[in-house]
């Protein structure tokens, strides 16, 4: 490549680096490595081919400054977590809003095409949920208790067993993302069409809103950081389908390193969800306006951090 047309590629990024590390902005230490590491590829590329040039004094400048911030950031303290999860995380996570709205639309059509197979045909609950599940369902209805399942297990097993699966999903539907992100759609449809049929057959069975009140108690978090991991494997399989100026190698590792962000953040909630089903859901007694309460202030929490917040950040950078 000759060196204006290298120089015409990578200007914007260039001026918009430089913008970044001199303006004294309160930059991640992830966000400095990406920084530094691009810099580093650029300068080595210029280096090879066009050593004694402007450019290559130029980027050798600009790197050395990403260097020396980066060494002074390793004086972290120990609430890296906290910042990631603060800070660092949902002030990136505004680029991937049209992928979770993705991730969303693909689990709601396959809820309602769940819901709708069931109404068409008895027998496809029973091949989704399998049968032993269905018939002990069937039983605690008969013993006016159809939501026993949630009081089969102890409180701390139920916990641990359930945010463990969770989390494994939530890894899997990042992990799928690999498949040009046809796994991870995979991944949304076999969860989201369970959910489908589990609530139509307790409409079926006039106990929807019985049904409703005890599982979204957890199910409002879980689901929703299910879909949420989903948005990470449609990022990873964006990246490998659409790498826009970078090399298919370099957009595919930027958006395994993204997802896995995404997936990391869903954790707490995970386990969150997992204390609620372990030791909250079991209380089908508990009044509704309870259950209501802790359901809505659930999607609050969801739409909070994943959508306002993120979009809150960086409207708050732009005016900076």
């Amino acid at each position: 490549m000759r060196e204006a047309a290298f120089v015409k590629q990578n200007k914007d990024k260039w001026v918009k680096y430089e913008s970044l590390l001199q303006n004294n902005r309160s930059l991640s230490p992830e966000q400095l490595s990406d920084i530094y590491v691009e810099l580093s590829d650029d300068l080595s590329y210029s280096r090879t081919f066009y050593p004694k040039s402007n450019t290559t004094r130029y980027l050798n400048g600009l790197t050395s400054v990403a260097h020396q911030k980066i060494y002074r950031s390793k004086k972290e303290s120990g609430n890296r977590l906290i910042i990631f999860f603060i800070k660092e995380f949902p002030s990136e996570f505004h680029k991937y809003q049209k992928q979770l709205l993705l991730s969303f639309l693909i689990f709601a059509v396959f809820s309602l095409i769940g819901a709708y197979s069931s109404s068409a045909d008895a027998a496809f609950v029973r091949s989704i949920m399998g049968d032993a599940y269905v018939n002990m369902t069937l039983e605690n209805i008969a013993n006016n208790d159809p939501m026993a399942v949630y009081k089969k297990a102890s409180e701390t097993d139920m916990f641990l067993g359930i945010t463990i699966n969770n989390i494994r999903v939530s890894l899997m539907a990042f992990a799928f993302g690999i498949l040009a992100g046809i796994g991870t759609i995979f991944m949304l449809m076999q969860n989201a069409v369970m959910l489908g049929s589990f609530q139509y057959f307790f409409y079926d069975k006039g106990l929807l809103w019985e049904s409703a009140r005890t599982i979204w108690i957890h199910g409002t978090i879980e689901i929703s950081v299910i879909i949420v991991a989903g948005c990470a494997g449609l990022v990873v399989g964006k990246s490998m389908l659409f790498p826009g100026t970078y090399s298919r190698l370099k957009s595919f590792t930027m958006g395994v390193k993204d997802g896995l962000k995404i997936v990391v953040s869903t954790i707490p909630f995970f386990i969150i969800a997992g204390f609620l089903e372990g030791f909250v859901t079991r209380i089908t007694s508990m009044p509704d306006w309870l259950a209501i309460l802790i359901i809505t202030g659930s999607l609050a929490l969801i739409l909070f951090y994943y959508v306002y917040y993120p979009l809150y950040l960086l409207k708050k950078s732009e005016n900076e």
